[in-house]
């Protein structure tokens, strides 16, 4: 059975990739006419998002990039963005 959720009803959900890396938490949607083009989603403490934004906020994911939405919010590895280490970089 399909079940539908109401947009406010996912505000501070937690956001995981679908390899499991606890990615940050739904900060607010992004409309488009008539349905959800995106979500932005916080960097918080302990996020993998941190770690590759550094000082920056979040990050908005297209819709097309999450799998599911239920206790959890779970996106595509596809949407992370390209994270280079210091050190294998110098």
């Amino acid at each position: 059975m399909l079940k539908i959720r109401k947009v406010s009803e996912v505000y501070g959900m937690r956001v995981f990739t679908d390899s499991g890396d606890y990615f940050g938490d739904i900060e607010e949607a992004v409309l488009t006419n008539t349905k959800v083009g995106g979500w932005r989603i916080r960097a918080t403490k302990n996020s993998y998002l941190v770690k590759i934004l550094g000082s920056a906020k979040g990050v908005i994911v297209p819709h097309n990039l999450v799998s599911s939405v239920g206790d959890v919010m779970i996106i595509s590895k596809n949407a992370v963005p390209a994270y280079k280490d210091e050190e294998t970089a110098a």
